[in-house]
C-alpha cells in the first residue's frame, strides 16, 4: 500500500528572526510542499517553485495573525512564538520551534505558563532574559522534527 499524498500540506514559517529558513525550504522541496514565509519586512529568502513570500503590514502580531488564520489540519507551522503555536494547535496544525521542539497539546500549556513567568521576571528585573545561542545541534534537531512531522502527516498520524 502506498503512502497517501500530502499535497494539501503547507508549511508556514514565522520568518522574522527565524534561523532555519533554508532548512525548512529544503524539507518542503524534498516533499514537494508549498511553503509560505511570513514577515513584517522584505528579506532574503530561499527560492523555489512552491515558495511564497508574504509581507504583512507592520504591527506586533500581523504575521502571527496571517499564519493563524490560514494554518489548519495537515499543515506545519515553524515558529518560536508560543502564543502563535498555541493558536495553530487549536486549529489542528502542527507547530515546531526552530530548535526542533514540537509544540503539542500536552506541552503548550506549560510553555505558555513559562513564557508568562519569564516575562514577569524580566519586568521585575529578576531576570535579564538571555536566550541560549542557536547551535548546530538545534539546526539538526529542527530538520529531524520537521521531517518527522511531514512523515507523520503522510502516514495519517
Amino acid at each position: 500500500m502506498t503512502a497517501p499524498t500530502i499535497t494539501n500540506t503547507t508549511i508556514y514559517v514565522d520568518a522574522d528572526a527565524c534561523p532555519v529558513k533554508d532548512e525548512a525550504a529544503r524539507v518542503a522541496a524534498r516533499h514537494d510542499l508549498a511553503i509560505h514565509y511570513v514577515s513584517n519586512s522584505h528579506m532574503r529568502l530561499p527560492d523555489g517553485d512552491k515558495v511564497q513570500r508574504v509581507v504583512v503590514a507592520e504591527g506586533p502580531d500581523a504575521a502571527d495573525d496571517w499564519i493563524a488564520e490560514r494554518a489548519g489540519p495537515r499543515d506545519i507551522v515553524v515558529t518560536a512564538d508560543i502564543p502563535l503555536a498555541s493558536r495553530c494547535l487549536k486549529a489542528g496544525a502542527r507547530a515546531i520551534g526552530p530548535t526542533g521542539k514540537p509544540f503539542t497539546d500536552a506541552n503548550i500549556g506549560t510553555a505558555l505558563a513559562m513564557r508568562e513567568l519569564s516575562q514577569h521576571l524580566r519586568e521585575t528585573g529578576e531576570s535579564k532574559g538571555y536566550n541560549a545561542s542557536f547551535t548546530r545541534a538545534d539546526r539538526s534537531n529542527f530538520l529531524q522534527a520537521l521531517e518527522q512531522a511531514v512523515q507523520d502527516i503522510r502516514r495519517g498520524r
